[in-house]
């Protein structure tokens, strides 16, 4: 902190009229778009800063992290500047600008500050050519909810300057505080890079028997494991809980080098884009298998042989195995949370343990309500997401020590345990059908026009015929949330069919595309009987797909021949 103040300059711009974050995700876009659009960026930062109240921004403590992709250092040092310019007094950025998901969410919460901004597009593919996002955390360390979304797009879209410190230039890689003068303002501005992984794991201490986990990853008998960070920001925190902590070989973990451009792959831990990962768990050599997405909060579980835990089975199986955590057996455990979406797996793990679910629309923001009022311990989302009340993120690497403390605890394979849970529970086959890429009004006409047939009175009761199978449409709606703690109505979440085995079927358009959109449609039916457990989840669910199909005209109305990813 030398030589004469810095200058806080207030620059004259243009409003955006697009920059409408989609939900808690934040404001996500082509990487492209930050890059060329004059003050695409900083419009948005401030129109960010300025929804937090002026008194509560003066002086205020918030966090700052990314996922590594391409402009992450660029838009890091944005943010900086801005926020010294607009009357922050203090920022806690992970070296280097890395810093998972869960672990921004952790040290909002550890340090008790007003919020944080995320610097990822979680993922979606990062390079030049990829995508770029800002999300902002608030106090609580969950996404932002809605009505402050709505206050961030309402102010960009007639935001005429922002403020910003151009001449100030932090160290991201030197760990330590660093302290500037700025014009006008009576303290120093201060900014703290912390250790990316650190409080995080002093966290996870807290939770899991960290002995447990050490005795099954060592040893001659040890559990062999393969994760696969992606490429994205977890490669850290991988070597480090994983490997250093936890004593797995170093060759356990690959891709943990965070890469701008992910190593060209997408990061998104599914069937799909995890590749690397299931080939070498299909060798038969490795007992557990882990995969993550860029900004770490998703995750996917494999057995030996490449077996598939279905994220919503992961969610119930996690649920009915809690007492094998310390954190649970003392806290215990209030109720339970999934998406609408996601299988009802979950519920039926919730009736034996008499606590109650709460099904809520898509967007972890809506658990943040559940858990701080102390009515949710654990919540999922078919998407790959599962956390805990721990933070107010889903948290990949929480999920997969959970596994490995479930596995230790019961020495069991991650298939064995899976087979186990459906005896006892019944499998609920499950697939995610996504249309990705579609033309926006394409996608919204389908959605308008399948709303309007299934409401009809004409659709209730109506039954339908495929193969050997008959289903009974019991119940239709466009799913709505009213949120138990504060009221709050959210509609138009998806529309659902139920039939009367129970059987369902879910059409929802995805809020954190950009440009272009995607359509999903899920499918679940119930099979109790354990000689049925064996079959393939597509063939099993074909015949509601035919339903899906046809009653959507999706084919037809937007010429592709399938679906581009299935999960």
């Amino acid at each position: 902190m030398e030589g004469s103040p810095i200058p806080v300059l207030t620059v004259q711009t243009a409003p955006y009229q697009d920059q409408k974050p989609a939900g808690g995700g934040g404001l996500r876009r082509p990487t492209g778009l930050f890059e060329s659009q004059r003050n695409y960026l900083p419009n948005f930062v401030q129109s960010l800063l300025s929804s937090i109240d002026l008194r509560d921004r003066q002086g205020c403590t918030m966090v700052v992290g990314s996922d590594g992709r391409y402009f992450s250092r660029t838009a890091t040092e944005i943010v900086v500047q801005m926020a010294a310019a607009n009357g922050i007094g203090r920022l806690v950025i992970g070296q280097n600008g890395i810093l998972s998901t869960p672990a921004v969410s952790c040290i909002i919460r550890k340090i008790k500050a007003a919020g944080g901004i995320i610097l990822t597009a979680s993922h979606s593919p990062g390079g030049p050519g990829g995508e770029f996002g800002v999300k902002f955390n608030v106090s609580n360390g969950g996404p932002a909810p809605d009505a402050v979304s709505d206050k961030i797009y309402q102010i960009s879209k007639t935001l005429e300057e922002y403020a910003i410190c151009p001449d100030l230039i932090v160290d991201l890689s030197r760990l330590g505080r660093q302290e500037f003068d700025l014009e006008n303002k009576f303290k120093p501005f201060r900014v703290e890079i912390v250790d990316s992984v650190d409080i995080y794991l002093n966290l996870l201490r807290t939770i899991f028997d960290f002995n447990m986990i050490r005795s099954l990853l060592t040893g001659p008998n040890q559990l062999k494991i393969r994760i696969d960070a992606m490429s994205g920001v977890m490669g850290p925190y991988v070597r480090r809980v994983l490997c250093d902590e936890l004593g797995a070989p170093a060759n356990s973990a690959i891709n943990c080098i965070p890469l701008e451009d992910f190593g060209g792959q997408l990061p998104d831990p599914n069937l799909t884009y995890a590749t690397t990962l299931l080939e070498a768990m299909k060798g038969g050599e490795y007992g557990f298998g882990a995969a993550f997405d860029a900004d770490g909060d998703r995750y996917m579980i494999l057995g030996v042989n490449g077996f598939f835990v279905n994220p919503s089975d992961s969610l119930a199986i996690i649920a009915a195995n809690l007492s094998c955590i310390p954190y649970f057996r003392q806290m215990g455990v209030r109720g339970f949370g999934r998406s609408m979406p996601t299988s009802t797996a979950l519920d039926r793990v919730a009736k034996s343990l008499k606590v109650p679910v709460y099904e809520t629309p898509t967007g972890w923001r809506f658990f943040s309500n559940l858990m701080d009022s102390g009515r949710c311990s654990l919540c999922g989302e078919e998407s790959f997401g599962t956390g805990s009340d721990h933070i107010r993120e889903k948290d990949g690497l929480w999920a997969v020590l959970v596994w490995l403390s479930i596995i230790a605890a019961r020495k069991q394979s991650v298939e064995e345990i899976v087979r186990d849970h459906w005896t006892k529970f019944g499998r609920h086959y499950y697939c995610r059908f996504d249309y990705e890429a579609l033309e926006p009004r394409t996608a919204y006409f389908i959605m308008r026009d399948l709303e309007a047939l299934i409401i009809d009175k004409s659709f209730s009761n109506q039954q339908f015929a495929v193969g050997n199978n008959v289903y009974r449409v019991e119940k239709t709606d466009s799913f709505e949330y009213v949120d138990p703690v504060d009221g709050t109505v959210t509609k138009r979440q998806g529309l659902r069919i139920i039939f009367s085995d129970a059987s369902r079927l879910i059409f929802r358009l995805s809020a954190s595309s950009s440009v272009r959109a995607t359509l999903r449609i899920y499918a679940e039916t119930y099979e109790k009987d354990p000689s049925k457990h064996d079959k393939e989840s597509q063939a099993v669910l074909s015949p509601l797909i035919a339903i899906a199909l046809k009653i959507s005209q999706i084919h037809e109305r937007t010429g592709r021949k399938g679906p581009t990813v299935i999960t």
